[in-house]
């Protein structure tokens, strides 16, 4: 039998400086403590030399060491090095020079600036990271949604392409793609995924989705894969989780494939022997998340030598003061132009034309068999 026993013992007296130091050193790894120490000697002979040359040394020259430490440093240790720093600061103001009011404005602005900095740490605690900890992590996350959307090699005579553009050139966007070569290699799965919102809104339930999504390709069958997308969806219980979405399956032998739509722009297919494309109007379905226990049916067909498959995202078609059947004619003709100008990436030509332009997430995905 094992019993747990609590023991009790008399703490010594310790002071505040004691507790603070105790405090700070088991707090973090020594990385952070390392970083910590060298800003706070910084900080301590920078505070030395504004008491010793008031006047060469204006107390300004603190202000990028309160900077740089709200970057690097975590919160707790933040907090204990701006006490350092406000100590040393108030030890300046009789000597400072100027007047009471220009003494009382620059004290107040290095003290705000170390509350915003406060303010900036405290944020990152929020992701349970600290310092640039938290950075590393969003770009981790970030890489990873765009590793989920790299295309595998291609058996030959096929050839696809694809481009995603996040709203305003941030890192996060609410079009994402996944890809993968299913049954044993014979064929190429991709679904093209729409969620609600755009950027940095959209950003932690693309990398979600992106997640799973990616873990159905190859094992349902193409059938059931927007069904089975839609449960996992509808479990989640977001208030504003719906998302749209488009899958393409391909058998690279035969070219035989078949697309399921979710409330998605409908894909377009190119025909080499009469030179135009095709709207897939067929086969559309409600958007994933709203309802549990819908189906979804798919449009069939095949690619000859020379035809194209394209799918695309509503950005590439949607904008204010414009209708979609605009859009669509003018994605149309962008990937004309690229297809008979062989060489030239339809996929670029395709988001560059984007009718609404930086404001919204883009995606486009074609493959073509050459």
């Amino acid at each position: 039998m094992a019993t747990d026993v609590s023991v009790l013992a008399r703490r010594s007296p310790t002071t505040l400086s004691r507790r603070l130091v105790r405090t700070v050193a088991a707090a973090a790894p020594l990385h952070d403590r390392i970083v910590f120490a060298v800003l706070a000697l910084i900080a301590l002979a920078f505070v030395l030399a504004v008491l010793a040359w008031p006047t060469r040394v204006p107390i300004a020259t603190l202000a990028p060491l309160i900077l740089l430490s709200g970057l690097y440093l975590p919160r707790r240790h933040l907090l204990s090095l701006y006490v350092v720093i406000g100590i040393g600061i108030t030890a300046t103001i009789p000597i400072l020079s100027g007047t009471a009011m220009a003494k009382t404005l620059m004290v107040s602005a290095m003290f705000a600036l170390m509350a915003m900095m406060v303010i900036v740490a405290s944020s990152r605690v929020r992701v349970g990271s600290t310092g640039f900890h938290g950075e590393n992590l969003f770009v981790e996350l970030r890489d990873r949604i765009a590793r989920s959307a790299r295309l595998p090699g291609l058996p030959a005579g096929w050839t696809a392409e694809s481009a995603v553009r996040s709203a305003n050139g941030e890192g996060f966007s609410g079009d994402f793609m996944v890809a993968d070569r299913t049954h044993g290699g014979r064929h190429l799965e991709v679904a093209l995924v729409d969620v609600s919102g755009k950027g940095r809104e959209a950003g932690t339930r693309s990398l979600l989705l992106s997640g799973a999504l990616g873990a159905l390709l190859g094992s349902l069958t193409p059938a059931g894969f927007l069904d089975a997308a839609n449960r996992y969806l509808v479990r989640q219980g977001w208030e504003e989780g719906f998302a749209t979405a488009v899958h393409v399956d391909i058998n690279l032998d035969t070219g035989e494939f078949s697309v399921g739509n979710a409330g998605h722009p409908a894909p377009v297919r190119y025909s080499a022997g009469t030179g135009t494309w095709d709207i897939l109007e067929s086969g559309r379905g409600p958007v994933l998340g709203v309802m549990q226990g819908v189906s979804f049916a798919r449009t069939h067909g095949t690619l000859s030598m020379g035809d194209a498959l394209m799918i695309y995202s509503d950005g590439i078609i949607e904008s204010r003061g414009h209708d979609l059947t605009e859009g669509t004619d003018r994605m149309l003709g962008a990937a004309s132009e690229a297809m008979i100008r062989c060489g030239n990436s339809v996929a670029d030509a395709v988001v560059s034309q984007a009718r609404s332009g930086e404001a919204d997430d883009r995606a486009v995905f074609v493959i073509v068999r050459a």
